[in-house]
């Protein structure tokens, strides 16, 4: 296992308050080296500021982009590699359209944008917008590449360690935990010779790294005044057949994910999380970004995973619909009715979804991927299924959704 990244939360202010700044880079000169002295990889190092929109007067796409590359060069110099300026917001409904000019003009900056949420319901004006600033998104690189820095985020809190979907409540500066760990679920799955041993050793090897990731928590929290929000363990995976979540639920018995029995490895894994003593925070559910897993990359490439197959695990686990490959030529609005789905699956079972889509200009369905990227296993351009929304669905309605009570 590694630490995907000790993600801090701090409001800088705008401009920047140099003592804030000064706070948060003796802050990550301590943790990172306090984790790795306790064995732990640290990948990066990373900090999510409030929502961009409630720290400017103005969302213009010069104020933004100023905003963006000056903070960037700011904690990149005290030791953070990337930074999250928080979601564009429906009551902010300008906020959405300077997206693609930030993440053109700089690098490392991540961001995203609210479709959904306890406050406004689902929003389909924001829903719209998401998919606007993906379809804008995908040409800026050959491979789509500037979506990986945006996700669209339907029920997500603030604290959640993992980018795109950081943002910070603005209160105390925190920080919390993003796991890169499919491959204890792979090792605890392949050892077992029971499904409740497969659950057992799962257990016992995430509350052992939590107590060793604690005890560095609690010497940070005593010295820096800082709260901690807790551990992601979403199993986030790492391209390689052995850190690999679809290969951990294949280890408990599934053919290939996709078929049917994956659903129930899913629900399985996620319910193991549930139950294991540590302090959750985000997601803390299974993470399947079909282009970070090799399993899932090479069962999407071969047709068994389709895109409603990962809509469908995100109901009883997951983190929504994540680097999912899709043909260039994808519209505004097909993006959006994918979105609204998430969207209403989100609000409907009170959890955190998201969605990060990637269409690859002059890829189509079925066309094979071509990366480059050390993080990337090469797939198959997935499909689509959707065509464009009409009549009341097609409107500027926010709906409220409420989880269903027994």
């Amino acid at each position: 296992m590694k630490i995907r990244s000790i993600t801090t939360f701090f409001n800088l202010g705008w401009p920047i308050v140099e003592s804030d700044l000064q706070q948060a880079a003796n802050f990550i000169s301590t943790a990172r080296p306090a984790f790795e002295a306790a064995g732990f990889e640290v990948q990066t190092a990373r900090l999510a500021t409030p929502p961009f929109p409630k720290l400017l007067p103005d969302c213009k796409s010069a104020t933004v982009v100023d905003f963006a590359r000056t903070l960037v060069a700011a904690v990149s110099s005290i030791g953070f590699d990337y930074l999250s300026i928080g979601p564009a917001l429906p009551e902010i409904p300008e906020s959405y359209q300077v997206i693609p000019d930030v993440i053109a003009a700089t690098q490392n900056v991540f961001a995203s944008g609210v479709m959904a949420d306890p406050q406004n319901g689902v929003s389909l004006p924001a829903v719209r917008a998401c998919a606007e600033v993906i379809h804008h998104l995908g040409p800026i690189d050959k491979n789509g590449f500037a979506n990986l820095y945006f996700a669209g985020l339907a029920n997500v809190l603030p604290g959640a360690p993992f980018f795109p979907a950081a943002y910070h409540d603005g209160g105390m500066p925190a920080f919390a935990i993003a796991t890169e760990a499919a491959d204890l679920a792979v090792k605890a799955f392949t050892d077992a010779e029971s499904l409740d041993d497969a659950r057992q050793n799962l257990t016992k090897t995430l509350e052992t790294h939590a107590h060793q990731i604690l005890a560095v928590v609690d010497d940070l929290t005593h010295r820096f005044n800082v709260r901690f929000g807790g551990i992601d363990y979403s199993l986030a995976p790492y391209p390689e057949v052995d850190r690999s979540l679809g290969t951990a639920m294949e280890r408990l018995g599934v053919p290939k994910v996709g078929l049917h029995g994956s659903l129930t490895a899913a629900a399985i894994i996620a319910d193991t999380l549930d139950k294991a003593n540590f302090p959750h925070t985000g997601f803390s559910g299974m993470m399947l970004p079909v282009l970070e897993d090799s399993t899932l990359a090479a069962r999407a490439a071969d047709g068994s995973l389709t895109i409603k197959d990962l809509l469908l695990y995100s109901a009883v686990c997951g983190t929504g619909l994540d680097t999912v490959p899709l043909s260039g030529d994808v519209t505004v609005e097909q993006l959006a009715a994918v979105l609204l789905d998430l969207s209403a699956l989100a609000m409907r079972l009170g959890k955190p979804l998201t969605a990060r889509l990637m269409p690859i200009p002059s890829k189509k369905a079925g066309d094979p991927t071509d990366f480059d990227f050390a993080y990337f296993a090469n797939s198959r351009v997935m499909g689509l299924d959707a065509e464009n929304l009409t009549k009341a669905l097609a409107g500027d309605e926010s709906f409220d959704l409420k989880p269903r009570s027994f």
